[in-house]
């Protein structure tokens, strides 16, 4: 067993906040959560530190859905194992235990390899690693943003078979419901994949279609999708009246306007938003510059563009997510459902994930008092 004691903080649990707490954990799993006078005790036989958070904050690890790339790794150039156990370790020390490799528009032979070595990554015990996202080639070429076009195909046949072959960790597909058949974005979820609609020009109609045959998210909301218009609410207008989707938000102060991240969380349940940093290889690096489809891409002022000033992934962490979100206005709380809480519920893994209580993965961040993190756990073992 391994015993964890945290004192003078701000500790998340799941019926509140404590000052301080005694985690027991062992197999990876926490196996009791003592708070206050019992955090003090010892365990006979158990070994751990005890750790002053110096009034900062310890809350369930997070759970990040669109991760391209870190620490010099993009994952579409890198998929295989080795690669993403170098981008896990690099959002790790921003807080995050749990991730999606996320693909971009990229050929079928790059997909397949994609999903294997996900596969591989998990069955190896790859910290953090849950899944894979696609993200794309099934999209609308008037939204590519980044994306290559030339890579954008129908999602249909041999893709389908692919995407739907049975794997160990989520898998989330990204495309444009517009461009592609319902029976095809039905297929995927008769299979358990997770259908999200993004770089889209839908109408109203398709996106309502899309959530009949079983879309349950929307990858990175506001960005590259049909704008609200009162005469034709497009994607975003969808999505706001909508009750069920799931939301991502890449809260970078580039991407999408604080007013309008105010204006989703007042139209929509908050319990359906979810923090995502669409990271790329200049997260925990010290290099501000890649490749991506043969042209390079150059962080200015924090963003990640091209040379033509368009938009490419992002240069955000977790952890400057949450605290970004924090200075909207929005409780430390939500901020932090935000980005455990609900996209753990979202890929189905609330089980395990998403909150600091008994049978949940031993996965916490310790984040100082402005939100900066200080450590990561995750299964119960240190990593940062």
């Amino acid at each position: 067993m391994t015993v964890l004691a945290f004192r003078n903080g701000r500790i998340l649990l799941e019926d509140g906040m404590a000052e301080n707490v005694r985690i027991e954990s062992g197999d990876d799993r926490i196996e009791a959560v003592l708070s206050d006078a019992g955090a003090g005790a010892g365990v006979e036989g158990a070994t751990g530190p005890s750790i002053d958070l110096a009034g900062g904050w310890l809350v369930p690890g997070f759970v990040d859905t669109q991760v391209n790339g870190g620490r010099d790794v993009l994952f579409n150039d890198c998929p295989d194992v080795a690669g993403i156990a170098r981008i896990s370790a690099a959002h790790a020390r921003f807080g995050t235990t749990a991730l999606l490799p996320t693909l971009i528009s990229a050929p079928r032979d790059i997909i397949a390899r994609a999903l294997d070595a996900v596969d591989e990554a998990i069955e190896t015990g790859v910290p953090g690693v849950v899944g894979i996202h696609v993200e794309g080639p099934f999209l609308n070429e008037a939204r590519r943003g980044i994306h290559d076009a030339g890579q954008f195909r129908p999602l249909e046949g041999e893709l389908i078979a692919l995407l739907t072959k049975p794997r160990r960790g989520a898998v989330m597909v990204t495309l444009a419901p517009e461009c592609n058949s319902p029976e095809a974005v039905r297929a995927l979820v008769e299979a358990g994949v997770i259908v999200s609609i993004g770089h889209s020009n839908a109408t109203y109609a398709d996106v309502r279609l899309a959530i009949a045959n079983g879309a349950r998210g929307v990858t990175h909301l506001f960005n590259a999708m049909s704008p609200f218009h009162h005469r034709n609410p497009g994607v975003t207008g969808a999505v706001l009246e909508d009750r069920s989707l799931w939301c991502g938000l890449i809260v970078d102060g580039a991407h999408v306007h604080p007013a309008a991240i105010r204006v989703a969380l007042a139209a929509r349940p908050e319990d359906r938003f979810m923090l995502v940093t669409d990271a790329m290889p200049t997260v925990g690096s010290e290099r501000k510059r890649f490749m991506l489809n043969g042209e390079e891409i150059t962080v200015r002022d924090g963003v990640c563009v091209n040379a033509r000033g368009t938009l490419a992934g992002s240069d955000l962490d977790m952890a400057t997510a949450v605290r970004n979100t924090v200075r909207l206005g929005v409780a430390p709380h939500r901020a932090f459902a935000m980005a455990s809480t609900n996209p753990a519920r979202f890929l189905g893994i609330e089980a395990s994930h998403g909150r600091i209580a008994v049978g949940k993965r031993a996965d916490f961040v310790w984040l100082d008092a402005d939100f900066r993190p200080q450590a990561t756990w995750i299964g119960g073992q240190r990593v940062c």
